[in-house]
């Protein structure tokens, strides 16, 4: 099996454990008496909350094991919750309906329902279940390869676990974070990273499968990243948190793909024995089945073809059996018996596998263009389209009417000469329609781009400047609100921020949560990209204190960081897809957000060097930024004159 192939599904294999296994713990606010048999009470018990509890207990216990079951509690919970207006039942069995329908594979059903038990929980300021469902839901955007928004939520759901100090989510959070990082040799440092602050919180829950994860993940990303010492130290650790748990097949077989690659032979094939030995008393195929490939492997590499052509065999038989889910599997097997006979000089063979080899790597070539392909139909697209449908349906109908001779001739003429211009009319206000809905996302070039060739690349920019901003003691204020008032505020401020920016030749790149993130420079290069930035971040800065000496401690206080420098632009996503920027110039401009205070603009030493000579100044000092070093920090104070 290759190891990256391998990485990095056992990357995604236990991020969504982690994410899905450890949210699985239910809150209660009250025991839930004796349900272990659900005939006896649960039928006759009074409509109250704890009735709802138990049913959604009963759920969660019947998941796995009667998928079915589970469902009929969990509706039954949600019917009953919405009965008695209880928010936080309504949330709970939300989460366990689409835990279901991911259970099932139906992510597309488990996304709208967490979203809605998402909405439920924050309208209710029940911040366990936020976090919760912040983590599901990037679960779901990591197994469909959208790690930005998958990023996004994991991150969010990490900084509510912190604010009510959630251990558990914590954890959660922290794995997950370290899971996306760890796909991309550029960020693996930062991978372990998380993976080494998400210790201390598995061990706190006494989850030791969760602790192992951790161990093993880094493990891989220091095996990958060729420094094999590390890797073996941590793995050894991984293998015995996970005593007791089904990943000790994996654990085994890993440790001895280390050795492996140390040319320690006896080594590998003493712990792939191992993995194989444990697999089988789980019954675990799969993990039976990459043992016997790695047993085969390691033959091959010492040269007794013969003994892996043995091995290759019975692991070609048990992943024939496994199906679909193991052809990258049986992808490297096809690859070891090809190089195997031909070592032998038996070429019949030889080529025999090479053409299985070649099918098989046709067959997954096509899965990767159709996961990659997805739906490419954007919604000005689809508009177009349907009016274009609707016009030749129309145009059907009418030839009806001249073959039946239902109609005159002047007034089939008149019909005609009225649905072609109506049809105009309707094609262009659609068309129009659309194209505003395209430029509320893109900025105008990237836009025409798109639709003239159907798809935009990504690009680098070399003198741009970032702005981002956030309402300092957000989740304070938003206690002080109430749902609609917190939207309301939310919309005010960032309707107030859109018009600044447009003001002053900025693209907004979007808002998460209560920040918002603003470029100058592209994709048309701006001389004054540092200057319109400051600009806009000064009146932004006034409006809002304008409007905090209006409303007190219902508004909010604005920090501001900027940083210049280079970007990398781009779309991202299918389906409500987004023009997103990446780069150290945007992350230095989050530290300096970070280390900004309320009502304060902090730019870094880049920008000042750019704008020195145009506003005042106050020097604060330097921070210490991971692989950046010390970097001095500016308060604008105002225009100089």
């Amino acid at each position: 099996m290759q190891i990256n192939t391998l990485c990095n599904r056992f990357f995604m294999k236990h991020f969504l454990c982690a994410s899905l296994f450890l949210c699985a713990s239910l809150p209660c606010e009250a025991q839930l008496g004796n349900i272990d048999s659900p005939g006896n009470t649960i039928n006759t018990a009074k409509d109250d909350t704890n009735k709802v509890k138990a049913l959604i207990e009963l759920s969660k216990n019947y998941c796995t094991t009667e998928p079915s079951l589970a469902m009929k509690y969990a509706v039954d919970a949600k019917v009953l919750a919405e009965k008695l207006h209880y928010p936080w039942g309504i949330g709970y069995a939300l989460k366990n309906i689409g835990l279901i329908y991911h259970n099932k594979g139906n992510y597309v059903d488990a996304l709208q329902t967490w979203q809605q038990a998402l909405g439920i929980f924050e309208a209710n300021s029940i911040k366990v279940g936020v976090s919760n469902m912040l983590s599901n839901i990037g679960a779901i955007y990591y197994n469909k390869s959208d790690e930005t928004k998958a990023l996004d939520y994991d991150l969010r759901s990490l900084k509510i676990a912190e604010e009510i100090k959630d251990t558990l989510r914590i954890a959660t959070a922290l794995i997950n974070i370290g899971a996306i990082y760890g796909n991309k040799k550029a960020t693996y440092p930062t991978a372990i990273d998380y993976y080494r602050k998400a210790l201390p919180f598995s061990k706190a829950t006494g989850n030791l499968e969760s602790v192992g994860i951790c161990m093993m993940n880094i493990g891989e990303i220091f095996f990958k990243w060729d420094k094999s010492d590390s890797a073996l130290a941590y793995m050894q650790f991984a293998l015995k948190a996970s005593e007791g748990t089904t990943n000790i097949p994996y654990a085994l077989n890993s440790i001895g793909k280390v050795y492996q690659k140390q040319k320690e032979y006896p080594l590998a094939i003493h712990y792939h024995r191992l993995a194989f030995d444990s697999a089988q008393k789980l019954d675990s195929k799969l993990d039976m089945a990459q043992a016997v490939v790695e047993l085969a492997r390691t033959y091959q590499a010492t040269h007794e073809y013969q003994l892996a052509l043995t091995f290759y065999e019975k692991a070609q038989k048990l992943l024939l059996e496994l199906g679909a889910d193991a052809s990258y599997d049986l992808k490297d097997t096809y690859d070891g018996m090809t190089a195997s006979y031909s070592a032998l000089s038996d070429y019949p063979n030889a080529f025999k596998y090479q053409q299985l080899l070649l099918a098989i790597k046709d067959s997954l070539y096509n899965i990767d263009v159709d996961k990659k392909l997805g739906t490419k139909l954007f919604t000005f697209e689809i508009d177009k389209k349907q009016s274009e449908i609707n016009h030749q349906q129309d145009l059907i109908t009418q030839q009806a009417f001249v073959r039946n001779g239902l109609i005159g001739g002047f007034t089939i003429v008149l019909l005609f000469a009225g649905i072609f211009f109506k049809q105009r009319n309707r094609i262009g206000k659609e068309k129009k329609r659309s194209d505003e809905l395209l430029l509320n996302i893109l900025p105008e070039e990237i836009a025409e781009e798109l639709k003239l060739t159907g798809s935009a690349s990504a690009k680098n920019y070399d003198n741009v400047t970032v702005m981002l901003t956030d309402f300092k003691a957000f989740t304070t204020v938003s206690e002080l609100l109430t749902p609609q008032e917190l939207v309301n505020e939310l919309h005010a401020c960032f309707s107030a921020f859109d018009a600044i920016i447009h003001k002053h030749n900025i693209e907004k790149i979007k808002t998460v949560g209560d920040a918002y993130l603003a470029i100058c420079g592209l994709p048309v290069p701006n001389e004054k990209h540092a200057e319109n930035i400051i600009n806009a971040a000064l009146e932004i800065r006034d409006f809002m204190l304008a409007r905090r000496q209006k409303y007190g401690e219902k508004s909010f206080e604005v920090r501001i960081g900027i940083n210049s420098g280079n970007v990398v632009a781009g779309i991202v996503g299918v389906k409500k897809f987004a023009y997103d920027i990446w780069g150290d110039t945007v992350n230095v401009a989050a530290r300096m957000e970070q280390n900004s205070e309320g009502g304060k603009i902090n730019i870094s030493e880049t920008t000042y060097q750019l704008v020195q000579n145009l506003y005042h100044f106050d020097y604060r000092g330097e921070i210490d930024a991971k692989n950046k070093g010390q970097l001095k920090m500016y308060y604008v104070t105002d225009k100089a004159s």
